[in-house]
């Protein structure tokens, strides 16, 4: 089956076919789509409010199986109008490249002392055909929470440009020092259950 994530960020497209590897699928990113793509408004006041406004744009626009996906950052430390959440990359209505995002959050962690502690909230919304739309914004497809510090790890994953900044609570290290985790581990095998229990049902 071939399978439309709506994503033109080849960073998340890449990890998604990772976290999916185990299943008889074919995913796709929309820099894979040879039309022109819908313009969207994304004016949900939650990731999957957002994720479902995509998602259900690219079925209408390109009629195959498709999924897309959204998140919120949210910091300990921070008033609820502080917070970045469905903003991550938008600030001040400006979108940031990702040395922009690296800068601005470092100066937020700055701001708190050195170091402040996040987690994404994400969602999914999964359209099979007409009939069958599946979405979950579950705790098992939010990442462990992280310190977010002010000092960029010197490796870079373009379309991830917060992980540079990202430590792991537990061991203290940066997470691109560790063997095998990163911000989005935790979240592969919610997402991996999340298909699962869609294709099982299916059957």
């Amino acid at each position: 089956m071939k399978i439309l994530y709506g994503t033109t960020n080849k960073g998340k497209l890449q990890a998604m076919k990772t976290a999916l590897e185990s299943f008889d699928i074919e995913l796709i990113g929309l820099g894979d789509i040879d039309s022109e793509l819908p313009c969207i408004n994304e004016n949900g006041k939650t990731p999957l409010e957002n994720a479902e406004i995509k998602a259900k744009a690219y079925y209408k626009a390109f009629h195959m199986p498709v999924f897309s996906c959204d998140s919120g950052l949210y910091f300990d430390e921070l008033q609820e109008e502080e917070q970045p959440g469905l903003y991550v990359r938008r600030i001040n209505d400006k979108e940031l490249t990702d040395d922009e995002m690296i800068q601005y959050y470092a100066a937020l962690a700055e701001r708190h002392g050195g170091r402040i502690t996040g987690r994404y909230r994400n969602a999914i919304y999964f359209i099979l055909d007409e009939n069958h739309h599946y979405s979950s914004m579950d705790m098992s497809i939010a990442t462990e929470p992280f310190i977010l510090v002010t000092e960029p790890h010197e490796k870079r994953v373009e379309g991830f440009p917060l992980d540079s900044l990202s430590i792991d609570i537990a061991t203290g290290k940066y997470y691109y020092d560790l063997e095998v985790k990163d911000v989005s581990t935790s979240v592969d095998d919610g997402v991996r259950e999340f298909f699962a229990s869609i294709f099982q049902n299916d059957k």
